[in-house]
């Protein structure tokens, strides 16, 4: 979807009341982006969503970490997503490329536009962040958590307050590195202490030290819903001017 004006377009709609003909373009273009992606991302597959900051290099531990994390859920058959920019973006799409996952990157128009990383099958460009964040959330089955920044913090929270407020079930979300989220942790526990926040909302909410605890954690949950997304599966229409679904890359079935 070409960008429009990519420096003002948020900062003109938000900054308050505008003509009404204003707003209903707005509107419009809003709805013209959540279609792009409708279009773009129906046939992804089973999807696992990474998160992290994209200021971590190569040759950064965390990028090796994220590498092989990614790998491994890509294996079982999961398509691989992230944000597409670099980082520990890139880490997540290249481990999928190494394997023959199915490698999708979401990105966003900034005033210092980030470059797409190499290693995207499919590269989707968005104007708008809560366009993207809500695509990522509904097209993906869980979402990993790398350390990373604010943006990284704002999904976080935004899918906890969506478990929270029961307008999303069953999504695990698993943060990797104790140490770097320790104060976060804190905090939150401060917040269930204190009432403002419930354990219940947390019980989807996990934590990892390692690739191998990573990956038994989520192995289970992740199976389950592997199988169920592969029964529900959905084929392109040309009605719907979709073009033909590629072939299947080869990939390690899970086994319950």
């Amino acid at each position: 979807m070409p960008p429009t004006d990519p420096q003002h377009i948020d900062l003109r709609f938000l900054e308050g009341p505008r003509p009404r003909w204003k707003e209903f373009l707005s509107v419009v273009s809003i709805a013209r982006e959540f279609i792009y992606g409708f279009r773009k991302l129906h046939f992804v597959g089973p999807c696992v969503t990474f998160f992290g900051s994209a200021r971590f290099k190569e040759d950064h531990p965390y990028y090796a970490v994220t590498r092989e994390l990614a790998r491994r859920i890509g294996r079982v058959g999961f398509t691989i997503m992230t944000g597409g920019g670099p980082g520990l973006m890139e880490a997540a799409n290249r481990g999928a490329r190494d394997v023959g996952a199915k490698s999708i990157g979401c990105n966003i128009v900034l005033p210092h536009e980030q470059e797409a990383n190499p290693y995207l099958d499919l590269s989707l460009t968005f104007e708008r962040f809560f366009v993207r964040k809500v695509l990522l959330l509904k097209y993906s089955m869980t979402f990993v958590v790398m350390p990373g920044g604010a943006g990284t913090l704002d999904e976080l929270f935004e899918t906890i307050t969506l478990i929270q407020t029961g307008k999303v079930k069953d999504f695990p979300i698993l943060l990797y590195g104790r140490e770097y989220w320790a104060p976060m942790l804190e905090q939150i526990d401060h917040m269930v202490a204190a009432g403002t926040l419930g354990q219940k909302e947390l019980e989807f909410v996990f934590v990892a030290d390692s690739v191998e605890e990573a990956t038994t954690l989520l192995q289970d949950r992740l199976v389950a819903m592997w199988q169920a997304a592969k029964r529900r599966g959905d084929r392109p229409k040309w009605w719907f001017l979709e073009p033909p679904a590629p072939p299947e890359k080869k990939t390690t079935t899970p086994t319950g």
